[in-house]
C-alpha cells in the first residue's frame, strides 16, 4: 500500500500457530470467526530447524512445516475470495520448495494464486567465510564444529515487498517471530524504513501474537481469571494503527481472554534487556504502555524505537552425537543409597563413565512414609552422551535392565532397553548484517534484492526522557508483597521460557505496590537463592517498572539448547511456576 496523508484504518493481523504442531483447525477458525486482513502463523524455533533438517536427510525435497499446507487447503480458496493476505515462516530450510507446494495446492482446488518467497537467510553455502564473527553469542567460544544449519534471523521488508508485488501468500524461511506481524503492517501503512516507532510498535505487537494462545490465556499464572476454561483458547489479532500502536484482542465467541496480565506476560516470554532487537528496528520494551480499553482488548502504545542494529543474529545447529536415558524407581526406604548402587554397577558394567562423552546422573528423592507407593516412589535418572550410537545405546540401556534381578530391593525401570538418539547443538552468534542478502523471489521467478533499513547503533537512547529505564518506582508507593514464610505466587504472575542455553523468568505484579516489593526485594542474588537449579549460574536481572516487571535471564540452564539439555525442564517452561511456588524466607 502507499503512503498517503490520511492514515489509514487499523490492520487486522490475526495467528494461526504458535509452533510447529498447533492446533490444525486455527486457520479455518481465524478465517471464519470474524473479519481479518492477514493470516500469520509462528511454526519455527530453534529446535524445529534441527527437525526440518532431519526430514531433508530423508526427503531432500522437504524441510518445511507440511501442517500450513494442510491448513491452507481448508482456507486458501476463502482468503482469495475476500483478500485475506496469507505470511508464514512455515517455509523453514526450503521456503522455495513449500512456495511451489502452495502453488500445486492450488492448482488442485482450481485458485489462481500469486506466492512469492523470501530467501537469503541460509548461511550454509558461506560457513567458512563468515566463521571469525561466528563466535559464540553466550560464552564467546569459537565455532570450530561443522554445522547442519545457519540460518540468519530476516526483518519484514522482504515481506512488505512481496506484499507490495501482489502477492497473495508469502513464504518465509528463518525471519524473526515478529517479521510476520511487523511486514504486512509496514506494507498496510506505507511505512519508511526509519520509522523507528512505529516499526517497533509492530515488532511488540509481533512478539505477543507469536504464540498463539499464549495472549490469550495459555500458560498464564491466574487462570482462574479465564471466563470458561472448557472452551478452546481463541486465538490471538493484533490491529495495528498506523502510528504502531495495536490492540490485542480474539474473535468474538472464542474461549480464553485477553487482558493486561495475559499480554503482560507473552511480552515477557523468551527476552533479555528492555532493548528488542529485531533486523528492521530495536524495541524498548520499557516504554511500552497497556491499557485495557474493554472485555478482551488490550491497548498497546507509547513503544519507542531505535535503529536496526548492526549485526543479525544466526541460529546454528551442530550435529552433537548420540543420547540415551534411563530412569530407575527407587521405593520406600533407603533412596540414596539404592540410586549409588545402581549407578556404580551400572557403569562398571559398561566399562566406566570416562567412555562417553558426557554423563547426567539426577537422583530425585521422594518421601518414604508418603500415603500411597507411586508417591513414595524416588526416580534416578542417568542420561549419557557419546558419538558412538552403539555405546549409547543398547549397550548402555541392555545394561541397565541387566541389572534388574541384580540390584537394589524393589528394582525396576520405567522403560525397557532402548536405542540412542542423535542429537543436536545449539549455537547463536551475530554477523554483521552486511553479510546477509535478502532476496524476494516473486510468483514469476523473477528475484529482487531486498535493501536493508539504515543501521546504527546510537550512543545514548533516543526518548531518553519518555523511557522507564532503571530503576523507576512511583514515588510515595507503600511496597507490598509476600510476608515471611508466604510464596511468591501469591502475590505475582510469572512467565518463563528457553532462548537456547539461557532460560529466562518474567515476574510481575498486577500494580506499582507489588512492582515496588519487586524491585526491592527480588534481586539476582535473590533468585540464585530460591532457584537451586541457578546456584553458580550468572543470572541477569533486567527491570521494566513501566509494566511492573523484572526479568531474569539465568545463563547456562539449560545446556547447549533444547535438543542437547539433560534438564528436567528443557525449554523451561515451568520454570515460573516453580519460582512463584518459592516460600519466601525469612
Amino acid at each position: 500500500m502507499k503512503a498517503s496523508d490520511e492514515p489509514r484504518r487499523a490492520v487486522r493481523i490475526a495467528n494461526c500457530s504458535g509452533f510447529f504442531g498447533d492446533r490444525l483447525s486455527a486457520a479455518r477458525e481465524m478465517v471464519d470467526g470474524g473479519d481479518i486482513d492477514v493470516l500469520t502463523g509462528d511454526w519455527l524455533a530453534e529446535l524445529t530447524m534441527l527437525i526440518l533438517h532431519k526430514q531433508r536427510l530423508r526427503n531432500p525435497d522437504a524441510g518445511y512445516a507440511s501442517t500450513f499446507l494442510l491448513q491452507m487447503e481448508q482456507v486458501l480458496g476463502t482468503c482469495l475470495q475476500r483478500g485475506i493476505k496469507v505470511v508464514t515462516n512455515a517455509g523453514g530450510l526450503n521456503p522455495a520448495g513449500c512456495a511451489e507446494r502452495v502453488r500445486q495446492l492450488a492448482a488442485k482446488l482450481g485458485l489462481a494464486v500469486n506466492v512469492a518467497h523470501v530467501e537469503g537467510d541460509d548461511l550454509m553455502g558461506r560457513i567458512d567465510d563468515l566463521r571469525p564473527h561466528l563466535d559464540h553469542l553466550d560464552n564467546g567460544a569459537p565455532l570450530t564444529g561443522e554445522p547442519v544449519t545457519a540460518n540468519a534471523y530476516l526483518g519484514g521488508w522482504g515481506i512488505a515487498a512481496a506484499l507490495s508485488a501482489g502477492a497473495d501468500v508469502v513464504v518465509c524461511g528463518r525471519v524473526t517471530d515478529a517479521a510476520l506481524v511487523e511486514g504486512p503492517a509496514a506494507w498496510w501503512h506505507g511505512w519508511a524504513r526509519d520509522d523507528w516507532d512505529a516499526l517497533a510498535g509492530a515488532v511488540v505487537a509481533g512478539h505477543i501474537i507469536e504464540c498463539g494462545t499464549q495472549a490469550t490465556g495459555g500458560n498464564y499464572s491466574w487462570f482462574e481469571e479465564i471466563p470458561n476454561p472448557t472452551a478452546p483458547l481463541g486465538f490471538p489479532i493484533a490491529e495495528v494503527a498506523a502510528d504502531g500502536s495495536c490492540v490485542i484482542t480474539k474473535h468474538s465467541g472464542t474461549g480464553g481472554v485477553v487482558n493486561v496480565g495475559t499480554v503482560t506476560a507473552q511480552l515477557l516470554y523468551e527476552i533479555a534487556a528492555p532493548a528488542y532487537a529485531n533486523p528492521d528496528a530495536v524495541a524498548r520494551f520499557d516504554t511500552i504502555r497497556l491499557q485495557q480499553e474493554a472485555p478482551d482488548r488490550v491497548l498497546v502504545c507509547g513503544v519507542r524505537g531505535e535503529p536496526a542494529p548492526i549485526t543479525t543474529k544466526v541460529c546454528i545447529n551442530l550435529d552433537g552425537g548420540y543420547r540415551n536415558r534411563m530412569s530407575f524407581v527407587l521405593t520406600g526406604l533407603d533412596q540414596q543409597r539404592k540410586a549409588d548402587w545402581a549407578a556404580d554397577a551400572l557403569f562398571r558394567r559398561v566399562g566406566g563413565r570416562d567412555r562417553f562423552d558426557e554423563v547426567d546422573v539426577r537422583f530425585v528423592e521422594a518421601p518414604s512414609d508418603a500415603p500411597t507407593q507411586e508417591q513414595a516412589s524416588g526416580r534416578l535418572h542417568i542420561t549419557v552422551k557419546s558419538t558412538d550410537e552403539r555405546l549409547a545405546g543398547k549397550a548402555f540401556s541392555g545394561a541397565a535392565i541387566e541389572l534388574a534381578l541384580a540390584n537394589y530391593p524393589g528394582f525396576f525401570a520405567t522403560g525397557g532397553p532402548s536405542e540412542a538418539q542423535n542429537y543436536g547443538v545449539y549455537w547463536p552468534a551475530l554477523v554483521p548484517a552486511v553479510e546477509v542478502n535478502e532476496v524476494l523471489v516473486l510468483h514469476d521467478g523473477s528475484s529482487v534484492r531486498v535493501m536493508p533499513p539504515p543501521r546504527g547503533l546510537a550512543a545514548e537512547p533516543r526518548h531518553k526522557a519518555d523511557r522507564g529505564v532503571g530503576s523507576a518506582v512511583e514515588a510515595g508507593v507503600e511496597a507490598r508483597g509476600p510476608a515471611v514464610g508466604e510464596t511468591l505466587g501469591t502475590h505475582f504472575a510469572a512467565r518463563s521460557g528457553d532462548k537456547g542455553g539461557n532460560a529466562n523468568v518474567g515476574v510481575w505484579s498486577r500494580d506499582a505496590a507489588g512492582y515496588a516489593w519487586l524491585h526491592r526485594h527480588l534481586t539476582a542474588q535473590m533468585v540464585q537463592q530460591l532457584l537451586r537449579e541457578a546456584a553458580g549460574l550468572e543470572v541477569r536481572r533486567y527491570e521494566l517498572p513501566n509494566i511492573h516487571a523484572l526479568n531474569f535471564v539465568i545463563v547456562g540452564l539449560l545446556g547447549e539448547g533444547v535438543a542437547s539439555s539433560t534438564a528436567f525442564d528443557a525449554q523451561a517452561k515451568g520454570l515460573g511456576e516453580y519460582l512463584r511456588s518459592r516460600v519466601w524466607p525469612s
